[in-house]
């Protein structure tokens, strides 16, 4: 399972036009399942997300959660995040999860983090989504669960 983490003063997501999903302050995690990826990924990263001090405390350092600080999460589920481009210049995806499975990961994977106490919007799984991310920083992180980077 991999993730890219972005703080954010806010963002939103839309289909065709109508927002499906907005928050303040916060983060952005866009998403994507793998083939062999099981519950424990899913719980391993949901873990690290909530836990992951990115926010800045009163002395402006990197010491807060995103709960810690009172921010939200937007998850955008990507499964071109498992594209790829090694050879030839059209990226492949068969290390990706089928739809099937990685549509179950993501609502599994967003209940976690709604378990831990987070307020979580998200988009719409398969939809083409427009995402607009107003970052902040920028601070943005890449995270595998198979810790590959």
């Amino acid at each position: 399972m991999r993730a890219v983490v972005q703080r954010v003063h806010k963002a939103h997501v839309e289909v065709e036009g109508e927002k499906v999903g907005e928050i303040g302050p916060g983060m952005v995690v866009f998403l994507g399942f793998g083939r062999e990826d099981s519950e424990q990924d899913i719980e391993y990263l949901a873990s690290k997300i909530a836990g992951l001090r990115i926010f800045e405390d009163k002395e402006g350092l990197m010491n807060l959660s995103v709960l810690e600080s009172g921010g939200r999460v937007l998850c955008i589920s990507q499964f071109t995040l498992y594209g790829d481009c090694r050879k030839g210049r059209r990226p492949g995806f068969s290390a990706a999860a089928p739809p099937e499975k990685a549509a179950k990961m993501y609502v599994d994977f967003c209940e976690r983090l709604k378990n831990q106490g987070l307020t979580v919007a998200t988009g719409q799984f398969q939809e083409n989504m427009r995402i607009m991310v107003d970052n902040d920083g920028p601070v943005t992180l890449l995270l595998d669960s198979k810790k590959q980077f």
